[in-house]
Order: C-alpha cells, then structure tokens, then sequence
C-alpha cells in the first residue's frame, strides 16, 4: 500500500477551553481531515507561522488547502474596510498568502475553502465585494443552495450537475484574480468557484465541503498529487 499524500491545511490560531484548560490553540473543524482521509490523503496542520517559511513547508507537501476562517483584511486588495467586514486576521493572511503562493510557485496542487478561495483571488490581484445576502442561514448555521458547474471547467469535470452545497459566507469575488476564471455559480449570480487553468491544479470553492459528505473536490485534490 502506498504512502497517502501528505495535504497541509491551514488553521485557526484562537483561545479555547477543553477540560480544565483554557489556552491558545491551533484550531482547524474535524470535517477537514477527515474530509482529507475520505478521499485518501493524511492531514498536516499548518497554523500561522513566519511567512518566510511557506516556500520550505509547501515543499514538504503533496498538496495544500487554504481553510475557511475570517474575513481577508481589505487592504489585501486595495478597498476601504465595510463596517460589516469582519475582524483583522493579519497572521492568517499574511501566512496563507505566502502559502498561496508558494503552492502556485511550485505547482503543487491548492484547494481554496471559501476565505481560502477569496484569498486566492487576493494573491492574484483580485478584489472582494464585502457583504453579501443570503449566503448564510444565520449567525453561526449553515444555509445550503445549488451551485451550477460551468461546462469545461476543472470543477464540472469533478462534479458534472448542480448540487447543493452547504454555505455559510458574506463576502465573495468582485474582480477575478490575474489568470483566474469562474467554475461554478449560484442562482443569484455569484461566484461560487474559480480555477486557474494551465498545468497545474488550483480550483477555490466558496462553499464548506467539510461540512457535507460529498468527497469528489477532496478526491480531485488528492488525486492531483500522483
């Protein structure tokens, strides 16, 4: 039986409680990795660290995927921060930006999750539009909608039909990153995928599939890295 491919995924770097402690942890949902073993591969965390460092980490990777998490800091991309843009998270995106890159670099395959498709977007000079309806069911509850695969993309070669995907976003793509095209939308008009085509393999989904059961943009991943 061969090695499973080693896919790094970053996390969160927040205060938690579990039993009698309550400290600093490297926090990343259980539906990541094991997301991740459902389509074949082992989990590294990556927390924040010095960005100096991402070239070195990424290369010790089979492939990679920027988690969900908060709001990218809006002067990534150049805007005025919104009052509903959510709170800084300057070590996350410093960190997942230079991740970002050093996976585009080298050509090892990158899955964006939502703010990891935003950033995405970001690392390629694109904007963000700061506060949209109806992505989310409520504070804290994922909603679900259909997203539709644009014909001949990367992401309808995985999936092929509209599914419904569970959700849980305010902000999304305003202008597309350099090289970036659109894979998926919802019925409203919204970006919900993008990938940048060429030889290597980098697709970012708004939606959360570690919430679901459905494996295939995992697998496709995974399967990247043979």
């Amino acid at each position: 039986m061969r090695d499973r491919p080693l896919i790094g995924v970053s996390t969160y770097l927040e205060p938690a409680r579990w039993g009698v402690w309550e400290l600093e942890a490297a926090l990343l949902p259980a539906g990541y990795p094991r997301l991740v073993q459902a389509a074949g591969g082992l989990t590294a965390m990556l927390p924040p660290d010095d960005p100096a460092y991402a070239a070195g980490v990424v290369a010790r990777l089979d492939g990679l995927v920027i988690a969900g998490g908060p709001d990218v800091d809006p002067s990534r991309y150049g805007a005025e921060r919104d009052p509903r843009c959510g709170p800084e998270a300057r070590a996350r995106d410093g960190w997942e930006l230079a991740l970002i890159e050093a996976a585009l670099d080298s050509g090892t395959p990158l899955l964006g999750v939502c703010r990891g498709m935003q950033l995405l977007n970001v690392a390629l000079g694109g904007t963000l539009v700061q506060h949209i309806e109806g992505h989310a069911e409520a504070v804290g509850v994922f909603g679900r909608h259909g997203v539709k695969p644009v014909p001949g993309s990367l992401y309808a070669g995985l999936i092929g039909e509209e599914v419904s995907v569970p959700t849980y976003h305010h902000q999304a793509v305003e202008r597309l990153g350099a090289g970036l095209v659109p894979s998926a939308y919802a019925g409203d008009g919204t970006v919900e995928a993008v990938e940048l085509p060429g030889p290597g393999w980098a697709l970012g989904v708004q939606w959360h599939p570690e919430m679901g059961v459905d494996v295939r943009v995992m697998a496709g991943l995974v399967g990247a890295t043979s």
